[in-house]
């Protein structure tokens, strides 16, 4: 008999596949981001290094496929494809929520698939936030990880999520405390990840005092969770959360601002993600201080119909971020740190008025005759 976690898990890659679920009106702000274009790149494309070391772990390509799904016997499928890729092309992968399989130990194989396939990649495991409130601890971190070896663990917050499901837990109080007790007691780095809504830089601040290794950004830009909930409801026909997740789909602070808050912050490693769908995205991403980046929903859409099919919509955003490289005449991924970038729009406005002064960033590299 499945758990009611389960049916949630089910009913979430139902609607994510078969439903808009992006943000309708909200963007993720790397739209008002330009790259200075260099006529003379002065290097050679074939030259291009895209390797970058994050969390002590070696990566082809600075590039995560983010946490999705686990728990159904659906998911296996989706997380092997995504997993033989990620193996093959030297990135890294999260699984979605493992309370499902903490709960059913039966299930644990549709999140061990992951290391069977990828055996060398980098995996991180996922609890949520909400759960460690509920009674969650060190013990089952500990299960979440071992269960598919994994070299990280992911605590994910998903207040958004929670205020329009109908079955949200909203308790988030001690959830900081909670996260302070784990990151200190495990073994492997510990992640803070948002679910899509973003971070700023009071919240980021307050994760990383707590000694977590990472921090996934997660803004505003790919898939809501509001509107994944609206469909639920929409299906239920709870108007009252239907409305409530019209309300709120697009809630939240766009990717590349979070982005700027969070790296302009703090010193821990970031994720990008949110919203990241060409390799332009990625390197957009890596100049505004991200380690990684993080694409989503069109890894969903690959994984259904295979390894094969996940690789191809990777490599085009690493061939993409390879050519970004090339334009603006980065040999390295350190590289792009120092490249011009030029923020307009409410991207700009926004960090203005936070505090953020968008400008130094068009001022990168220049040489000493400017």
């Amino acid at each position: 008999m499945p758990t009611k976690t389960q049916g949630r898990k089910s009913d979430h890659i139902k609607i994510c596949l078969e439903e808009n679920v992006q943000h309708c009106h909200a963007t993720t702000g790397f739209e008002d981001i330009y790259f200075v274009h260099k006529a003379l790149p002065e290097i050679e494309r074939s030259k291009v290094n895209l390797t970058t070391t994050a969390f002590d772990h070696k990566f082809s390509v600075p590039l995560m496929v983010e946490a999705m799904t686990g728990g159904i016997v659906d998911a296996m499928k989706i997380n092997s494809a995504i997993a033989s890729a990620v193996e093959e092309l030297g990135l890294g992968m999260g699984v979605g929520s493992q309370r499902a399989a903490i709960e059913k130990q039966s299930l644990e194989k549709t999140f061990a698939i992951a290391r069977k396939k990828a055996p060398t990649a980098f995996l991180i495991a996922n609890i949520g936030g909400p759960q460690l409130v509920k009674g969650y601890g060190v013990k089952e971190a500990k299960k979440a990880v071992d269960m598919m070896n994994a070299d990280a663990l992911a605590i994910h917050l998903n207040a958004l999520q929670e205020v329009v499901q109908p079955e949200g837990e909203t308790s988030f109080k001690g959830v900081l405390n909670k996260i302070g007790e784990i990151s200190q007691a495990l073994d492997v780095p510990v992640i803070v990840k948002e679910t899509g809504a973003g971070v700023a830089a009071e919240e980021a601040k307050l994760i990383a005092s707590m000694g977590v290794a990472g921090i996934d950004i997660a803004g505003v830009g790919g898939t809501s969770w509001a509107a994944v909930e609206y469909h639920r409801a929409k299906k239920k026909h709870d108007e009252l959360h239907q409305g409530l997740g019209n309300v709120f789909w697009d809630w939240g602070i766009p990717t590349a601002i979070s982005l700027v808050e969070t790296s302009q912050s703090v010193s821990t490693t970031i994720i990008a993600s949110g919203g990241i769908r060409t390799g332009i995205d990625v390197a957009k991403a890596l100049s505004l201080g991200a380690n990684l980046a993080g694409m989503a929903h069109p890894i969903l859409f690959a994984a259904t119909k295979g390894p094969r099919e996940v690789r191809k919509t990777l490599q085009v955003a690493i061939e993409g971020l390879k050519n970004a490289m090339f334009l603006v005449g980065a040999e390295s991924v350190l590289d792009l740190r120092e490249i011009p970038l030029v923020m307009t729009g409410k991207t700009a406005e926004w960090l203005k008025m936070r505090g953020f002064q968008p400008e130094i960033y068009a001022r990168r590299g220049r040489s000493n005759a400017d």
